[in-house]
């Protein structure tokens, strides 16, 4: 089964604002515009991964508002695959290891997510695809004062979350990054997916450069697998040992490259640094990594997958040619590993 290959549309969002110091959000219509005019060898993208959230999309769009956007994206021959709920505090959620308050919050996240989702499945713009969450517990020091206690309260959420998407056809991953409380490690990630117990409703979405800062251990440095000035054969058995861990648990994935720091920028600070596909300080060798994500990768119904690259300057958004040499990576991870 070949894969389609889909850009972010969050990219013009995150890291973007109007504080001091920030980009302004690049808009939907030109996100989708730089996408559709990539091209690489008669090749292009086939789809988008998409944001519910503002200035993108208001997540309490009326049906019309619904219909509008679906028209647009297919008109362009485009599909949507998977959704990023909005379930963080100051969107339309919160913490999902807070109080009942909070916690509510995520979960009306997850139902209007799980509406918009099933507006564009019936629209027939969406035919795959899941819905992301995370913890929305930004940053380890709250989680780390009661940490088995933490990790049972955002279980306990996603395991309500999970049922309703199970409810509404859909299946929900958890993004693996190492900003979000009880999910900022490759152990504590695989801890909180065991605890959830969900696997045909609740898995894990794999990005290569938030899972390199894993192996590094930065925010759990007890955990880390590698350290720095490793050689590459040490590299490739270490990085085996992470994805046959997590590998299981995956069902969305994200190609990406990282160049090692840890970076934010707004309120989305201290994450693993994306940097552009051909960056030369890039740590990964992005098609070999992607297959070891992607071994088996149609058993766990994954049908496509997804760049992503956030916080670049909008300069680097702006230019056709970063979303070109994007595409060919993608179209590399393809060829050898569909």
């Amino acid at each position: 089964m070949s894969l389609k290959l889909h850009n972010a549309m969050w990219p013009g969002l995150v890291g973007k604002g109007d504080e001091e110091g920030q980009e302004p959000p690049i808009s939907l219509e030109r996100m989708l515009e730089l996408t559709a005019n990539a091209e690489v060898g008669g090749r292009r993208f086939d789809g988008i991964d998409y944001f519910l959230f503002l200035p993108h999309t208001n997540p309490e769009a009326s049906d019309e508002e619904l219909t509008r956007i679906a028209d647009m994206i297919q008109n362009l021959d485009f599909k949507v695959g998977s959704l990023v709920a909005p379930v963080w505090g100051g969107t339309v959620g919160d913490s999902a290891m807070g109080d009942s308050e909070s916690t509510g919050k995520f979960l009306d996240a997850v139902k209007m997510a799980c509406r918009i989702a099933g507006k564009f499945n019936d629209h027939g713009v969406r035919e795959y695809g899941v819905i992301r969450i995370d913890s929305a517990e930004f940053g380890v020091d709250e989680w780390r004062k009661d940490a088995a206690g933490n990790t049972k309260k955002i279980a306990k959420t996603f395991k309500e979350a999970a049922k309703i998407a199970a409810d509404n056809g859909e299946r929900l991953a958890a993004e693996g990054e190492i900003c979000w409380a009880g999910m900022h490690s490759w152990k504590d990630m695989l801890d909180l997916l065991e605890e959830v117990g969900m696997p045909e409703t609740l898995g894990f979405q794999a990005d290569l450069a938030h899972t390199y800062l894993y192996l590094m251990g930065y925010n759990a440095p007890e955990y880390a697998l590698l350290q720095e000035g490793y050689g590459e054969d040490e590299f490739y058995a270490k990085y085996e040992e992470m994805t046959d861990k997590l590998r299981p648990w995956t069902i969305d994935f994200h190609v990406a490259q990282n160049d090692g720091e840890v970076h934010g920028a707004g309120s989305h600070d201290k994450t693993g640094k994306h940097c552009p596909a051909d960056d030369p300080n890039g740590k990964l060798d992005i098609t070999k990594c992607a297959g070891y994500w992607l071994k088996d990768y149609a058993l766990r119904g994954i049908e496509h997958i997804c760049w992503d690259g956030c916080m670049f300057p909008n300069e680097v958004l702006e230019t056709q040619e970063t979303w070109n040499t994007i595409l060919a990576s993608m179209i590399d991870v393809e060829t050898h590993h569909a």
